[in-house]
């Protein structure tokens, strides 16, 4: 069985899918569309796609199989409940919604019609998530009752250049996106490894003082003046997460933008930059090698040149040794990948379940579980660190599909 797939949004982040779901042995077409549409053509073009179609709403008529979300962040909750209610399968890119009617719709959704959502989170792939995923299951961390998650990308180091692509002539009033409505690479790699859910938060925003026009209140159209932001999270069963999420900071965020630290009653795991270790009652074990990934391709290649020098490391790092390699399709050896080796997971991930009729591993209710914590973590920013309670949308159900 083959599917096809209809790419919505040609943006910079979007090829790096259309490319591999192109490549993916059980997808027989992609086509794309884009709201400009000489950025379809040009990826239709430039990676022999199999057409362009106008609009969304196009897309959505058409015979495809399954849609491709990579548009505007804000956008995804609204694009993704139409899609699956014209009988489409999604992946979207992240975050789920911004909004917990937005969720609670989706999920109604996809329990309603049996159809495969995904939500493209890479930090579920990072190299540490998998490597402390892996050490839970062995049981070495024993009780983990603390962990953290940093999402620490400063606007300096390429986010100005992607807001301007992304957002036009008005980008300012996008680039303003509160930090904690974007918390999926953080919260996801936290979680993605121990088997939690946040059911509490407090949250601390910080005011940008920078005064060029970005997170300013009378420019931005979510009203918002946060450009860091730090919440502390009490995990069911016990034990709290600490979750940064940083747009002004001093910190080589193009070496790594995603870094996570978990301590448990036997063992504890800290990633920094550069240096990644293992700590036990015993003593300590740097396991940087096994987290370290290879590039795929080279930072100045052409089919880059719309990408800010800064954030193209993103597009171009490969698996790492604790990365299970060899489930992935032939067809992917030797194609880019992206965000510390996750693209390939991401990409055949979301096939297979399409194909198979499985839950993806980032299925809608633990897409909620990675979203839902900083929207409600915003809202206790906004209130000045009042404690608010998190809602669950519980456990994903076995099987939609019989």
């Amino acid at each position: 069985m083959s599917i096809s797939i209809g790419v919505v949004g040609a943006g910079q982040f979007a090829g790096q899918f259309s490319k591999l779901f192109k490549l993916h042995p059980q997808v027989s077409r992609v086509l794309v569309t884009d709201l400009l549409p000489e950025r379809a053509s040009e990826l239709n073009e430039a990676q022999g796609l199999d057409g362009t179609v106008t609009d969304f709403a196009a897309m959505l008529a058409s015979d495809v199989d399954a849609i491709a979300i990579f548009t505007q962040r804000w956008t995804h909750g609204a694009l993704v409940l139409e899609a699956l209610r014209a009988g489409k399968h999604v992946y979207s890119a992240v975050p789920m919604a911004i909004t917990e009617d937005e969720i609670a719709a989706i999920i109604d959704a996809v329990r309603e019609t049996g159809l495969t959502y995904m939500m493209g989170e890479t930090s579920y792939y990072n190299p540490a998530t998998v490597y402390a995923r892996e050490k839970f299951a062995e049981g070495a961390f024993g009780r983990v009752f603390y962990a953290e998650g940093d999402y620490v990308h400063d606007m300096d180091l390429g986010f100005y250049a992607a807001y301007e692509y992304s957002g036009g002539p008005e980008w300012k009033r996008t680039a303003s996106y509160p930090p904690m409505l974007y918390p999926t690479h953080s919260i996801g790699g936290v979680l993605g490894a121990i088997p939690t859910h946040a059911v509490s938060v407090s949250c601390i925003g910080v005011t940008d003082d920078r005064g060029d026009g970005v997170f300013d209140r009378e420019t931005s159209m979510f009203d918002n003046d946060f450009s860091n932001a730090t919440a502390l999270f009490e995990l069911d069963g016990g034990g709290s997460m600490r979750i940064n999420e940083m747009r002004r900071v001093g910190y080589p965020s193009h070496i790594r933008e995603s870094r996570f630290r978990f301590f448990g009653t036997e063992g504890s795991f800290e990633q920094l930059a550069e240096v990644s270790v293992w700590q036990n009652k015993e003593g300590v074990e740097d396991v940087t090698a096994l987290l370290a990934t290879a590039e795929t391709m080279d930072a100045d290649d052409p089919a880059l040149a719309h990408v800010a020098p800064e954030l193209r490391a993103s597009f171009i790092s490969g698996h790492a040794p604790v990365h299970d390699a060899t489930r992935l399709p032939e067809s992917f050896l030797g194609a880019p990948d992206g965000h510390e080796g996750s693209h390939h997971f991401l990409a055949d991930d979301f096939v297979t379940a399409v194909v198979d009729g499985t839950l993806p591993p980032v299925n809608a209710w633990v897409a909620a579980r990675f979203t839902l914590p900083g929207i409600v973590a915003h809202q206790s920013a906004l209130q000045g660190g009042v404690r608010l309670p998190i809602d669950d949308f519980g456990d994903a159900p076995e099987t939609l599909r019989g």
